[in-house]
């Protein structure tokens, strides 16, 4: 899938409008800008990033209610993704707020200049402290972050409840899911990624 392709995907199927497309586009610079002398992300996906990372990331907006939740968490958001390309679509929504969490000192700089450089005022970069706190957050995202098992101890011990909890997943997801099944005590379900017939995004409703 082209860059053209996935543009038209973002407008008329998740709804980005023309300008959040022209902010994704300067961020995507950036990107790639930034990965010439760091490892945001890997030089094979560069070519595809519009569909590897940025529809990837963008699909999760249709899991999102932003009329009834104003908070989400984007745990190991590595170069941004998917916690920047949401923060972009969600930037005219006034009272919905994007953390995102990350380890690497590197990419958390990377990430702090472009909030300041793109203006997006809905976002802020957290060190990866979310062990050390409870986070009050709407909804946690994970994309390429932690294996199953310890996300969902995050999502018991360390996140308010109830939230909802959104993991992208591969093909091994319905594997792992049975392996973990001790510790899915709230309802969950698996639904297709529109980007790989062998991903996978889990969505659970944690209540408890």
């Amino acid at each position: 899938m082209n860059p053209d392709e996935s543009k038209v995907i973002l407008v008329k199927n998740l709804h980005f409008t023309h300008d959040k497309i022209e902010k994704i586009q300067l961020f995507v610079n950036e990107v790639l800008n930034y990965n010439k002398k760091y490892n945001l992300i890997s030089k094979n996906s560069e070519k595809d990033i519009w569909s590897r990372h940025v529809l990837d990331s963008a699909q999760l907006t249709k899991y999102i209610d932003h009329k009834n939740f104003n908070s989400l968490s984007d745990l190991g958001t590595g170069a941004g993704f998917p916690g920047i390309i949401l923060s972009i679509f969600y930037s005219d929504v006034l009272t919905f707020h994007v953390k995102l969490y990350e380890k690497s000192k590197v990419k958390a700089n990377f990430i702090r200049g472009v909030i300041e450089k793109l203006e997006i005022n809905n976002a802020n970069i957290y060190d990866n402290d979310y062990q050390s706190h409870l986070i009050s957050t709407d909804y946690i995202v994970c994309r390429a972050f932690k294996k199953l098992p310890e996300i969902l101890r995050i999502s018991r011990e360390t996140v308010k409840k109830p939230h909802k909890l959104i993991v992208m997943m591969g093909k091994s997801a319905q594997d792992e899911l049975n392996k973990a099944s001790k510790d899915m005590i709230n309802k969950y379900k698996l639904v297709p990624s529109i980007t790989s017939s062998d991903s996978k995004i889990l969505l659970v409703d944690a209540q408890k």
